[in-house]
């Protein structure tokens, strides 16, 4: 079950690489890299074709990140979740936080029984300096007692 605390765990890290990113402005993986960027995340992003996201240096993979990288938010589309996440546990990343929608059975699986902070079945905009829709949802959740405590 995720824990207020391990949402606060994950935030504090800085900065966070994010996989999944898009290069394209449409794309949900391009958004929300941008708002979470705007509210002060510093995000490093990941993606196989791009060598620049929105003006940030990107990584191909997440074996080229640098070692000093503890936290990933992964936002990939599930086919390459698992993959993402097995790369991540072998690099010795502490935390990573799976975006509701990209979690699969597969992945969850590489990371139980390890000390991996994993936080999965969240949204991250919900959680960090949330707004608008994802406030609303936030409140909903809250209100419902299904809010991590």
């Amino acid at each position: 079950m995720v824990t207020q605390q391990m949402i606060s765990d994950f935030l504090a890290n800085d900065p966070i690489a994010m996989a999944g990113v898009s290069r394209n402005p449409k794309k949900f993986g391009f958004t929300a890299f941008k708002e979470l960027r705007k509210k002060d995340l510093n995000l490093i992003p990941v993606n196989p074709n791009a060598d620049e996201i929105d003006g940030v240096k990107a990584y191909k993979s997440v074996e080229e990140l640098p070692d000093n990288i503890q936290a990933l938010l992964v936002m990939t589309k599930k086919d390459k979740t698992a993959g993402v996440v097995r790369s991540a546990k072998e690099k010795g990343i502490k935390h990573i936080w799976i975006q509701q929608m990209s979690d699969t059975p597969e992945a969850l699986a590489e990371l139980k029984d390890t000390e991996i902070n994993l936080i999965s079945k969240q949204c991250i905009l919900m959680f960090h300096k949330p707004h608008s829709i994802h406030k609303f949802h936030r409140n909903i959740k809250k209100f419902f007692g299904r809010l991590p405590k």
